[in-house]
């Protein structure tokens, strides 16, 4: 496979792009002229992104990393470099789900989306970094949730995007004399096969989900990947550089 040339443009990385949120801010970022790595655990599962991406005149290529494993993510960030250029915007999406209460909560599962989150986003993290400082300029997006506020069934889920936030906050004081910001979004319910997952443990309908939901947020609406991808556009821009170490809830009103 021939190398891309990335010309001026900025390098990308989303983790966790094959589907849903992560599709959606990749293609976004592809639109606004950002040459783009899509990563995902399986290389195949991204193609359909890249090619979104190249059907709107933007650069894409799909690596396979497995974030929650340091060699993984080295051998990912060494290949966007060659192929793409040096990465200077990172967003950290990739995340699962493994819902329970409590007492049901099985020691594995805490432990698996603590690596796939947090784990993930500090591998990830700290692999491009140093082509960040080496540039004087870096954007750091990580996903949180509004489930960091708690949420019952999801005492894992809930501390991994907390964690996030404090990590987000912590980037932004270390890096940004460097030219880097750091910023975390945190989706209120956002459609996706994510929230149809929680609606299948819950017992309902995804439709009749959506609509309860909808009827509990102040714009009478859910939320959709493109709303999360907007909000990450304007994150990793130029004219984001004097907004750092901040957690936006899209939601569709206000969180406390």
């Amino acid at each position: 496979m021939a190398d891309i040339t990335a010309d001026s443009a900025r390098v990308a990385i989303v983790t966790g792009a094959a589907r849903g949120i992560g599709a959606a801010v990749a293609q976004r970022l592809g639109r606004d002229g950002l040459s783009v790595a899509v990563l995902d655990l399986d290389e195949s599962r991204s193609a359909e992104t890249v090619a979104a991406i190249e059907r709107d005149g933007g650069r894409a290529i799909a690596v396979a990393a497995n974030v929650a494993d340091e060699e993984s993510v080295g051998n990912a960030v060494e290949v966007v470099s060659e192929r793409l250029g040096a990465p200077t915007v990172l967003v950290n999406n990739a995340g699962i789900i493994r819902d329970n209460l409590l007492f049901k909560m099985t020691t594995d599962d805490w432990d698996l989306v603590m690596d796939v989150h947090l784990r993930g986003a500090f591998l990830m993290t700290k692999a491009v970094q140093k082509f960040m400082v080496d540039a004087n300029f870096g954007r750091i997006v990580n996903l949180s949730s509004t489930s960091a506020l708690g949420n019952r069934g999801q005492a894992n889920y809930s501390a991994a995007k907390a964690g996030m936030q404090g990590f987000t906050k912590t980037l932004a004081l270390e890096l940004g004399r460097f030219g880097v910001t750091a910023n975390a979004i945190a989706p209120g319910f956002i459609a996706t096969e994510m929230t149809a997952a929680t609606a299948e443990r819950v017992g309902m309908e995804f439709e009749e989900f959506k609509k309860a939901s909808a009827a509990q947020i102040p714009v009478g609406r859910v939320g959709v990947p493109d709303d999360i991808a907007h909000t990450a556009s304007f994150l990793v821009s130029e004219g984001a550089g004097f907004v750092s170490g901040q957690v936006i809830y899209v939601a569709g009103g206000p969180r406390d």
